[in-house]
């Protein structure tokens, strides 16, 4: 398959170049494909300057294909958590500003992590999730990406985890903002069970909550939820195919988020190399993932739409590392520091690769960072919806230019955090960040420690230079303030203090 795929890249890139400029194909296919908790070295594809230890550990084919086929983004983020991160995609949004800034589920309710919380009192955030109407409370009321995509002619298909809105309210209903099909999508954002012998979590009526809902036909099978989502994805985009219908396809995996569960396909080998159970688990669980991504290239290779298919590859936050994992906390996603809830490299940058027979560029590797924010006006650039109408104001900035290898402005890119995730580590708690160049400051609620890191000379964020360059601290404070202010951010409340927690430019080193 890898020679069949390379073959067709080559052919189809001369073709395209031959005859760009007729501007034949008017609405290319897009296929996105969102993992959950998939960490930035969690694969066969490096994704930084070294090979690493996990690099060699995993085993990803289809991740080598497609990087072979298109471009890496190795200065990839999403934000820390879930929900944040699929807001931000269907809205162009910062999270600062949607104001989903943690997991939705529950409706009408704050985190369990966040009730009765020690030292904060945290602000009112929309955790009833993403609103096609303005006068639903706590939601973020936005015009969705594939409602704007159906509008302009995408057949759309949903398949996998949702997780934009809390349970009864309509965004839990990927049918609800924009997509014809929906495969398995609902409130929640991890399956009861990925076993079908286990029919998905449907059996346990203490936890329905969690189980996966629409699979039916795979109950009391031995098929793994992956193969299932699979399956379903290849029945369904038969339709558009056939029809030469343009298409989106949101496949958005449930792999590789907790309960970890072993893929039998996969996981012989990873037995036979002494791993510990958990990790046994986890490693099948990629290779899993990996194994879906083939699935859906092959059948766009054999239908011979691949042609007019732009295929982007990314993951929701970093790989987890607190909690359900083996070996030591904190240290799975090496280079980078923490993992999943952290606001360190480990906890928001991630894995992204870019296939577009569309663009003229002969690189393999793009460093220019880039965040969730940028996929809605990149998508819509891609489909030629620029002129769409939507009602919020996005802060995505389109990374397509740089698949022409043209230069772009590196905006800042921002996180704020004002919640509390649950689980302790390096990192993870309540904060605010940016990221300006090589250069990203770090403000934590809590303790009201400022950190300034400089990734290009410490990926692992071990030397905090805040003392050393104040005045590039300060000056990062006050970007980060500016913006916090423009989209009246959230801020959590200080019960021992007595008030809301200070902005990061009125630190006392600053003042």
């Amino acid at each position: 398959m890898m020679t069949l795929l390379r073959s067709f890249f080559v052919l189809t890139t001369f073709l395209f170049l031959s005859c760009n400029s007729s501007n034949e194909i008017s609405k290319p296919n897009i296929v996105l494909f969102m993992v959950d908790d998939l960490g930035w070295q969690d694969t066969s594809v490096s994704f930084w300057k070294n090979e690493t230890k996990f690099n060699r550990l995993y085993n990803t084919p289809n991740m080598e294909i497609l990087a072979n086929m298109g471009v890496k983004f190795t200065n990839a983020y999403a934000t820390p958590v879930c929900s944040p991160s699929r807001i931000s995609l269907m809205t162009g949004m910062n999270a600062a500003k949607h104001r989903v800034t943690n997991w939705t589920l529950n409706p009408n309710k704050k985190k369990p992590a966040e009730i009765n919380h020690k030292i904060f009192e945290f602000p009112d955030w929309n955790y009833n999730g993403l609103s096609t109407l303005d006068s639903i409370s706590n939601t973020i009321y936005a015009t969705p990406l594939p409602q704007i995509l159906k509008d302009n002619g995408y057949y759309t298909i949903h398949a996998g985890k949702a997780h934009l809105g809390a349970i009864g309210y309509p965004s839990s209903n990927p049918l609800n903002i924009g997509f014809d099909i929906n495969i398995a999508g609902h409130a929640a954002g991890a399956p009861q069970s990925y076993l079908g012998v286990d029919n998905f979590g449907n059996n346990n009526s203490k936890n329905k909550i969690w189980a996966v809902p629409g699979l039916e036909k795979y109950h009391g099978k031995d098929i793994f939820l992956t193969q299932a989502l699979s399956e379903e994805v290849l029945e369904k985009l038969q339709k558009p195919i056939n029809s030469k219908s343009p298409f989106f396809l949101y496949f958005s995996l449930y792999n590789v988020h907790a309960p970890l569960m072993e893929d039998n396909r996969f996981v012989e080998k990873y037995k036979n190399i002494g791993l510990k159970n958990s990790e046994i688990k986890y490693a099948s669980m990629v290779e899993s993932m990996d194994h879906a991504l083939g699935v859906v290239l092959k059948e766009l290779e054999n239908k011979d739409v691949l042609k007019n298919t732009i295929v982007v590859f990314m993951s929701d936050n970093g790989g987890l590392s607190a909690v359900a994992r083996e070996g030591e906390k904190h240290n799975h996603n090496y280079p980078l520091k923490s993992g999943k809830g952290s606001i360190y490299e480990g906890g928001i940058r991630v894995p992204m690769i870019v296939y577009s027979p569309f663009h003229k560029t002969n690189i393999r590797e793009i460093n220019h960072p880039v965040i969730i924010d940028d996929f809605f006006p990149s998508i819509l650039e891609f489909t030629k919806c620029e002129e769409s109408s939507f009602v919020q104001n996005i802060d995505g900035q389109s990374f397509v230019p740089l698949l022409n290898n043209e230069t772009v402005e590196k905006k800042p890119l921002f996180w704020h955090y004002p919640n509390w995730w649950g689980p302790i580590g390096p990192g993870i708690g309540s904060y605010s960040a940016v990221r300006q160049g090589k250069w990203k400051f770090i403000y934590f609620h809590d303790t009201q420690i400022i950190e300034l890191y400089n990734l290009e000379k410490d990926i692992s964020e071990n030397n905090n230079l805040i003392s050393v360059n104040t005045s590039k601290s300060q000056l990062l404070a006050n970007v980060l303030t500016k913006y916090l202010k423009s989209v009246d951010a959230q801020m959590p409340y200080n019960k021992i203090t007595n008030s809301i927690v200070p902005w990061p430019d009125e630190h006392p080193l600053f003042n």
